[in-house]
């Protein structure tokens, strides 16, 4: 007799998933009113959605309308589900896939830029050699006296995370990110 598992009428078998979760990043629009963020986010982990990075600025000053930027990951399905779920918020006035108007448009990725402040503690040879590489990195130094300096860089997540790397072995101390803002190319807005 066949032991296999055969798929039974009952909600409780289990498939595989097929789909490949992958990284989207998401604009919203929303108005600048108390709350609206946490309904936002609200949404995300009541459905125990991740989100990878956040960021909310008021860019419509006139309109009193903020922009929030969220790199969230999952199946293309569960991404849909969450971009439809948003545009059902009531503040909340238009949503894009930045990641596949990108793709539509022949680009891998939309514009992505973080700000990231970096302290590293350093003496000796272990202070020049961080001083050589966050030029390498184009990293600015903000702060610094006998015993640490604070940088300042900017660019991709990925060059964030591999200058983050570079100066663990060198003394790092602490860091703070911006979380990642974006845009896509071309003259149209979101």
């Amino acid at each position: 007799m066949n032991a296999q598992l055969q798929p039974t009428g009952s909600a409780y078998f289990i498939t595989k998933e097929t789909q490949v979760a992958e990284t989207r990043t998401l604009a919203v629009l929303v108005d600048n009113e108390p709350g609206v963020l946490a309904r936002v986010i609200g949404l995300f982990s009541g459905r125990g959605y991740n989100i990878d990075s956040l960021t909310v600025s008021e860019t419509e000053h006139e309109r009193h309308l903020s922009r929030i930027t969220i790199v969230t990951r999952g199946t293309g399905h569960v991404l849909q589900q969450i971009k439809h779920q948003l545009e059902r918020i009531v503040p909340v006035h238009r949503v894009v896939d930045l990641s596949i108007v990108a793709d539509e448009r022949g680009h891998d990725r939309p514009m992505e830029r973080e700000l990231a402040l970096v302290k590293v503690r350093g003496q000796g040879e272990d202070r020049v050699e961080a001083l050589r590489l966050a030029d390498a990195f184009r990293a600015q130094v903000i702060d610094a006296n006998t015993e640490h300096f604070i940088f300042e860089i900017t660019g991709r997540v990925s060059k964030i995370e591999q200058f983050i790397a570079i100066m663990k072995p060198l003394g790092l101390v602490e860091v703070c990110r911006t979380g990642v803002a974006a845009m896509n190319r071309g003259p149209e807005g979101m």
